[in-house]
């Protein structure tokens, strides 16, 4: 039962980056083929995200209050709407009507991200081990496998593999939800049984509503203020974390205009997105080893010069192959810096913080995405995609600093 509530697990990781393989890092070629500016498409990447930090604490509160519904179940509506959305992309031939139709699509799915990842607590109520790390190692192997077929597809046939793409990719996640949810209902059941009669007998007296019969939970809330005043060189360390993850979303978002200003095309593109995502699964696979022998804070600093040498190197690139050789850093940055923070999180705080926790530190990730995609859409349009690594570089290296500053005295806070 453990193996495949983890394979499952997994599943939904993979389904939902291949999404953001074809919406999100192939979003500027799609755009950039129908028309759309540089600037245009900053626009509309920030937009989504901005949406998305509307979204999701309203998704994660209906997921919190409702007890059937949880939060397998808002995700399975949530990627029902996507497929909806993404026909857009077959409909529309560019203008605000497809501008709109990747807004939705790009704040749909970004607001699925936490949900995701809390979802490895729910999961060990059974009782059973879940390996979060592992199952974020098969979002980068289909990312990575999805990212590289598609650079290739989109030189030969075009952009239409796009929309097609969307639109199966959506149909696949579905697949893993129920699959994650039916297989997470048995096993509850069985944790149930084992406990014995009297225990549920015990339960129902109370007026407690069964495990079983629900996905998730409502935690204790944690009152905002309450939550800043208690841990706030944590907010400190996310403020960090935007000026860390710049780069990040810069690459992202912009590859095929930095690819295509060392000379390269999608198809290239396609192989550095696919080869920075396949660098990401042997950290991810063995980070329990790492932590059992490094600190989170020693994980993080690493993770932090990761980042900025990175990018860096993207900077001083001349050709496509320089880029390649930058991915490889990917090894020890954010394939280091998410796990690392997810367990930070839990070391540091309590259960029902540290909840609040990772939705600070996500939303911290979609304030960088908002802030990168306006910028970088008019920087490159102004002065091209090597003032863009140059600006993404300072940034990263800043946000380095601030990890370096305060992650060591985090804990210890009064």
């Amino acid at each position: 039962m453990s193996k495949r509530l983890n394979f499952w697990y997994g599943s939904i990781f993979g389904t939902y980056w291949m999404i953001y393989g074809v919406v999100g890092s192939f979003a500027s070629v799609f755009l950039l083929a129908v028309g759309f500016t540089n600037a245009q498409i900053g626009i509309t990447l920030a937009a989504g995200n901005v949406l998305a930090v509307i979204l999701q604490p309203l998704t994660a509160e209906i997921a919190d209050r409702s007890r059937r519904i949880g939060v397998i179940g808002i995700s399975t509506v949530m990627t029902g709407m996507m497929m909806v959305f993404a026909l857009g992309m077959f409909l529309f031939g560019g203008g605000t009507a497809l501008g709109i139709t990747f807004i939705l699509l790009i704040a749909w799915h970004t607001a699925l991200q936490p949900m995701f990842n809390s979802l490895t607590f729910k999961l060990e109520e059974t009782g059973l081990p879940v390996n979060f790390g592992v199952a974020r190692s098969v979002g980068s192997l289909a990312y990575s496998i999805l990212v590289a077929i598609l650079g290739s597809m989109v030189e030969k046939l075009g952009i239409i593999v796009l929309p097609i793409s969307a639109e199966v990719t959506c149909a696949m996640l579905l697949i893993s939800l129920f699959f994650t949810w039916r297989t997470f209902a048995k096993a509850m059941d069985a944790r149930r049984n084992s406990l014995g009669e009297e225990t549920r007998e015990t339960a129902d007296e109370r007026g407690e509503p069964e495990e079983s019969e629900r996905i998730d939970a409502p935690q204790e809330p944690v009152r905002l203020m309450d939550f800043v005043r208690r841990n706030r060189l944590f907010v400190v360390l996310n403020l960090g974390v935007v000026g860390l993850f710049f780069s990040n979303a810069v690459l992202n978002n912009y590859m095929i205009q930095i690819v295509e200003g060392v000379g390269g095309t999608s198809e290239d593109m396609g192989r550095i997105l696919g080869l920075m995502a396949f660098l990401e699964i042997p950290t991810m696979v063995f980070f329990s080893r790492l932590r059992s022998r490094f600190s989170c804070q020693s994980l993080l600093k690493v993770a932090s010069v990761g980042f900025t040498v990175k990018i860096a190197i993207c900077w001083l690139a001349r050709s496509v192959a320089m880029l390649f050789v930058a991915q490889f850093f990917q090894l020890v940055s954010f394939a280091l810096f998410l796990p690392g923070m997810v367990y930070f999180t839990g070391e540091n705080m309590t259960r029902s913080e540290a909840v609040r926790g990772q939705a600070l530190f996500t939303t911290m990730i979609t304030v960088t995405t908002i802030i990168s995609s306006f910028a970088g859409g008019w920087i490159l349009d102004l002065w091209g995609p090597k003032m863009l690594t140059f600006i993404a570089t300072l940034a990263t290296a800043a946000g380095a600093s601030v990890v370096f500053a305060v992650v060591d005295r985090i804990g210890r806070e009064d």
